[in-house]
């Protein structure tokens, strides 16, 4: 019975610790919502996010539901045991009742016996006085034959009272048993259903996420992946020029909006993954000094190895071509008029990346869907580029993808703040590589369909927005918050510009502050915005006085409204963003 207590209190006690875990699973906060998807970077990051949430969570609810099945057959073995428990009291109990049936007859027994045992003391005397006129062959024998008939009645009384005492303890053992294994069995019961249904919760939650992708990409992510751009653009051969009055108050490419109070959003780095190396970033950083080892370094936490990297490697619409010798001398990623470092750092990021194709034996394509290649430069390289090429021949960067964009911002996902200090806070604009490169994408305003200068506008000739404007992002902002999504929340200029070839039935200005009347009252005027960065190389949070007072909103969230809202092509293109005011 000790060990049988000993079974079923273990058994509740992993019950109850895998509970606790899929308790804490169950009820983690998950994010990705049809809401949160603001933009088309965002979209796709929030999408990321959901498959994340899946990838993280179902293998944690695969071993959950490996833990309930161990634990459900425990469980079955504990109920096995509380059955045989079960029995065991019945016999014992049955016992017992018999004990009792048998001791009734022995108490009466017990009762004559002390009565015969009492009045033989007392007539023992006397008799043996009687007796002793007679002889003493017969008083020996009366005398022994007493004593043995006392002895008897001495053995018998003291065994039944052990038994009935026994009984008694046995009777109080009994009840205690049946008390404890009704618990065990309520316990046991609570804990198995308990268990049972935080492995159903999971099962729903990982089902919600996997609607939730499934919602996200059919209702949205035409619209905010045309938004925010598909792909990741590199320097080049010849250096993209930077959109014209793209740039905030006091620099070349500043556009006076005119009178009054204005606010334009600018975004630190755009069209990029934030991943491995930053080519302005390599450029800063080769002409204060570093070598292409360093910059190496810096962006992928590693040095180059030497491989053999002789032989052809498949390029789409070349078929095979000398990999070192003729591919990597038409990679057209970096003007070959940069620091000879720089180019270095290219040449063996181009072929790291290249070489897994060539391993591989894939076709590599020739756009930035991949790499560049230029089949004119191939056949007449840059005596720079083609140098740069030669003396790191053979050398690649190991054991990771080897990612590369013009830039990301003054903040990679791969390496963190790509700063002369590596550190963000105050300033860490001025710190930045790419800034001290004179990277034109560095801090800019977006209003065009695309990158390119001469790309559509959608009839606007500048990235600023009026208090009105602005005011409407925000009440976009709080129908969003309020509802959690609502799908009139679109551009009011999307029929006439459409994005990603989406059109749709958008609130008018008028009508969204109605909308928002009816929630708590609507926004009509901004003031000022002031903007904080989180130390993860996103904006954390902007604080806005309006009408309706002092209101903060995460940068997230204003992001997902402003790009699900702002006018024409005008857009927040990185998780890094500012607030400019005019």
């Amino acid at each position: 019975m000790r060990k049988l207590i000993l079974g079923c209190f273990l058994v509740l006690f992993l019950l109850s610790v895998v509970s606790y875990q899929l308790l804490v699973t169950s009820s983690f906060a998950a994010t990705c919502d049809v809401a949160d998807c603001s933009s088309p970077d965002d979209c796709q990051n929030k999408i990321a996010e959901c498959q994340q949430l899946l990838s993280a969570y179902s293998p944690a609810q695969s071993k959950n539901k490996e833990q309930l099945a161990a634990l459900e057959k425990q469980v079955r073995n504990t109920e096995n045991l509380i059955k045989a428990a079960e029995a065991q009291i019945k016999k014992v109990e049955k016992d017992i009742f018999d004990r009792e049936v048998k001791l009734a007859y022995q108490q009466e027994v017990f009762n004559a016996k002390v009565r015969s045992f009492y009045i033989r003391s007392q007539r023992a005397s006397l008799f043996l006085l009687l007796l002793a006129s007679d002889n003493a062959a017969n008083l020996a024998r009366e005398l022994s034959y007493r004593l043995a008939a006392t002895q008897e009645d001495k053995r018998m009384i003291v065994s039944i009272t052990q038994d009935l005492a026994k009984l008694k303890t046995d009777k109080e053992k009994l009840d205690a048993n049946k008390i404890w294994l009704a618990k065990i069995k309520q316990d046991v019961g609570q804990q198995t259903a308990f268990l049972r249904k935080e492995v159903e919760k999971v099962d729903s939650f990982l089902g919600t996420i996997s609607g939730k992708i499934a919602s996200l990409t059919a209702k949205q992510q035409a619209l905010l992946t045309a938004r925010a751009g598909t792909f990741t653009t590199s320097v080049g051969e010849v250096p993209v020029s930077s959109i014209p009055c793209s740039g905030p108050p006091g620099t070349p490419t500043f556009c006076d909006p005119g009178s009054g109070v204005w606010f334009a959003s600018f975004s630190f780095g755009a069209w990029t993954h934030r991943k491995g190396l930053s080519q302005y970033g390599a450029r800063g950083r080769a002409e204060a000094g570093q070598n292409f080892e360093q910059i190496l370094q810096a962006y992928y936490g590693r040095g180059t190895v030497d491989k053999d990297t002789g032989g052809t490697i498949a390029v789409f619409g070349f078929g095979n071509l000398d990999f070192e010798n003729y591919y990597l001398s038409g990679i057209a990623e970096m003007p070959s008029s940069w620091n000879k470092e720089a180019l270095k750092a290219q040449a063996v990021a181009a072929r790291s990346y290249a070489y897994r194709y060539k391993l591989e034996g894939r076709a590599i394509c020739t756009t930035q869907a991949c790499q560049v290649f230029s089949k004119a430069k191939a056949d007449n390289p840059p005596a720079e580029w083609r140098q740069a090429v030669q003396e790191t021949k053979g050398k690649v960067v190991e054991g990771v993808t080897a990612f590369y964009s013009s830039t990301a911002g003054g903040y990679l996902t791969t390496s963190g703040w790509d700063t002369t200090d590596g550190q963000g806070g105050p300033g860490f604009a001025t710190r930045a590589w790419e800034s001290k490169a004179g990277s034109p994408w560095f801090y800019s305003s977006w209003f065009s369909q695309n990158y390119t200068s001469g790309s559509a506008k959608c009839g606007r000739s500048h990235p600023w927005l009026n208090q009105e404007e602005i005011a409407d992002i925000l009440n976009a902002w709080l129908v969003l918050n309020k509802n959690g999504s609502d799908e009139r929340i679109l551009p009011v200029t999307i029929n006439q510009c459409p994005i990603g070839g989406v059109s749709g039935n958008p609130y008018s200005l008028n009508e969204l502050r109605e909308k928002t009347n009816s929630l708590g009252g609507a926004f009509t005027s901004v003031n000022s915005i002031s903007v904080t960065y989180s130390s993860s190389g996103e904006t954390g949070s902007l604080n806005f006085e309006t009408n309706k007072g002092g209101i903060a909103i995460s940068g997230s969230e204003f992001k997902q409204a402003f790009n699900l809202r702002a006018p024409g092509y005008i857009s927040i293109r990185s998780p890094l963003f500012n607030i400019e005011t005019k």
